[in-house]
């Protein structure tokens, strides 16, 4: 590619969007081109994150001074509800990736169910993608509007959606035990996220009562034919700044092994950059910093039981490295392109 993607950021001061940040300083065919950011416009982004300090990066600006003229795609890395309200006002000619839920339900009526407010934009709820790239990839590559999946739903659904679109396991009784680094509570100060609140602990909460679980039932329904699959989900918060483990326990369905299970995945996806079968159960520092998914599978207490273990960063695949995966598919680029690194260990 001679012509450079021209990106803009708004919510750059945000985890995600320094994920971001430090992911396209990488990518050979992007330039970041403006950093939104209206709590902290006027600043170097450096000032915010020191280790960007020394990075050719434009300052941060108020979305009311940017310009949209000559930028091909804009991340969008702000609260759901947000979100809807300034990428409904953006120019046409952009391509929108947005990492909030805004865009990721089908349903608006669930949407305002689970999210407590009317959706802003519901005629481009209709035409946006579901961006969990391995699975969705030809909706995402024609895409205008591209809603990036949560870090809990891209950990639980790339596992789970292939093994049910089988019929390999069985859909009524699916629990999903996931615990998560603090990162994926954002930036801002909140008490439950001090550091003495959460080191040498770790607790549940929002049990079967996460906003993350309409999404990972709706993937999982369109799974099982337009069965209603709903699912046990119980997030938990560990000492740990990112990453994410989710142990899944299905039921295998009837004449079906643990070995076809493992066989199909590993079928589904053998020819996928960034999802991979480990013959061993998986940690979170095998993804660190990645954008990597490793699945592991074990038999259950009962022959027929499994349990499978998903890792991710929920930074990266679940959060912006998925973002500039799909990028690359919605701009027609090699899709490994700037996110094929390895985990930093120790």
């Amino acid at each position: 590619m001679t012509k450079k993607i021209k990106a803009t950021i708004i919510g750059a001061s945000g985890y995600t969007g320094v994920e971001l940040i430090r992911i396209l300083l990488g990518h050979p065919d992007v330039e970041i081109f403006q950093l939104i950011a209206e709590s902290n416009a006027g600043q170097p982004v450096g000032a915010i994150y020191p280790h960007l300090k020394f990075s050719d990066l434009p300052d941060l600006i108020k979305l009311d001074a940017a310009d949209f003229s000559d930028i091909d795609v804009v991340f969008c890395c702000l609260p759901h509800a947000t979100s809807q309200a300034i990428i409904k006002e953006l120019p046409t000619h952009l391509k929108i990736i947005d990492l909030s839920a805004d865009f990721r339900l089908k349903d608006i009526d669930t949407y305002k169910k689970w999210y407590g407010n009317e959706h802003a934009a519901p005629d481009l709820q209709k035409n946006a993608a579901y961006g969990l790239t391995e699975i969705f990839r030809d909706e995402v590559k024609n895409a205008r509007i591209v809603a990036c999946p949560g870090c809990y739903p891209t950990g639980s659904t790339l596992p789970l959606y292939p093994l049910i679109k089988a019929g390999l396991i069985e859909t009524d009784d699916i629990i999903i035990d996931a615990k998560t680094g603090v990162t994926g509570a954002g930036r801002s100060v909140k008490q439950n996220f001090l550091y003495t609140e959460v080191n040498e602990g770790i607790k549940a909460y929002g049990v079967c009562n996460h906003r993350h679980m309409p999404e990972i039932e709706q993937s999982l329904s369109l799974a099982a034919g337009g069965e209603d699959v709903k699912i046990n989900f119980t997030p938990q918060l560990a000492p740990m700044n990112r990453g994410i483990l989710s142990t899944i326990y299905v039921k295998i369905a009837d004449g079906k092994t643990i070995e076809d299970l493992r066989s199909h995945l590993e079928e589904t996806y053998r020819n996928e950059a960034f999802v991979h079968i480990s013959d061993s159960l998986p940690s979170t520092m095998d993804v660190f910093s990645t954008n990597h998914c490793i699945i592991g599978l074990a038999k259950g207490g009962s022959g027929k039981r499994a349990v499978l273990v998903s890792v991710i960063d929920n930074l990266t695949k679940g959060s912006s490295g998925q973002a500039v995966q799909n990028m690359n598919v919605m701009f027609g680029l090699e899709e490994t392109t700037g996110i094929a690194y390895t985990a930093v260990f120790p």
